[in-house]
């Protein structure tokens, strides 16, 4: 069965499920599904009975697709996302972003939670993704091009909208909370990075470093949506200074940096 098939049965079981067409979508990162008690929930689907859907392996990812109301907006949300680090091919881990847009989506809003290279920035704060690195293994869009979705050789000089930018950071003002901007780059997993790492993705020029969000804004720039994605920082990755990683302590931060996540996912949905 060829992939085209497999993107149009799962869009076709979710539209025979009662989801109409939608225009925005959320993928909500780790420590991130707070957001979903301010949705006017209509519909929810386990993942594991949409076909092709792989079916989410981290324990708090919950795993669920998500139709409903936010801010008065039909909304998509990803209750959980999928990651190369699970034993997923880049293909996999796009494949709903590939569903998406036979639903209608033309706007993304993607969470992550990711630690801070630049050590200007402070655990629980938010970073606005400006642009990204890709150094996972690999592209979604290696291997015969989906002329349906999108060109050959798409265009990447501004992969998250500079609109939608403008908008979050007079969100953040208006909110009276801080938010900064910077480079995301995604890192294989699941280990965590070595200090040598760290040292030489500073070089690099990123400011924050995590394991998902590039692949999907990749085939969301394919298919010609509008993006706009958010980091939520967990932790200092200061290789002078580094500390063992303790998970708890990640999803703590995250929870707390989660109250702004929604008060400017709200917003921008309300607002696109």
């Amino acid at each position: 069965m060829t992939l085209e098939k497999k993107i149009e049965q799962a869009a076709e079981f979710i539209r025979q499920a009662g989801v109409n067409e939608v225009k925005t979508a959320i993928i909500l990162g780790t420590g991130l599904g707070k957001m979903v008690k301010h949705i006017d929930v209509e519909i929810e689907i386990p993942y594991k009975e949409i076909p092709h859907f792989p079916e989410s392996t981290v324990e708090f990812h919950s795993g669920k697709l998500i139709y409903g109301k936010l801010e008065g907006k039909e909304v998509l949300v990803m209750n959980g996302r999928f990651h190369f680090y699970e034993g997923y091919s880049l293909q996999e881990v796009t494949f709903p972003v590939r569903v998406m847009k036979l639903l209608g989506v033309e706007n993304l809003l993607v969470s992550n939670a990711a630690g801070a290279i630049n050590l200007d920035l402070k655990p629980a704060s938010l970073m606005i993704i400006d642009d990204h690195i890709n150094m996972l293994p690999g592209n979604p869009l290696v291997g015969r091009n989906l002329k349906d979705f999108g060109p050959r050789f798409p265009d990447m000089s501004r992969p998250y909208n500079p609109g939608f930018i403008e908008k979050m950071q007079t969100i953040a003002a208006e909110e009276g909370f801080e938010i900064a901007k910077g480079v995301y780059v995604a890192w294989i997993g699941p280990s965590l990075e070595t200090r040598a790492e760290y040292r030489l993705i500073k070089v690099m020029g990123a400011d924050v470093v995590g394991m998902s969000t590039v692949p999907e804004v990749i085939v969301a720039n394919h298919q010609g949506m509008k993006v706009a994605a958010v980091s939520v920082v967990t932790d200092l990755c200061d290789p002078d200074n580094l500390e063992p990683v303790v998970i708890e302590k990640i999803l703590t931060n995250a929870a707390i940096a989660e109250k702004n996540l929604v008060k400017l996912f709200r917003r921008l949905a309300a607002e696109i």
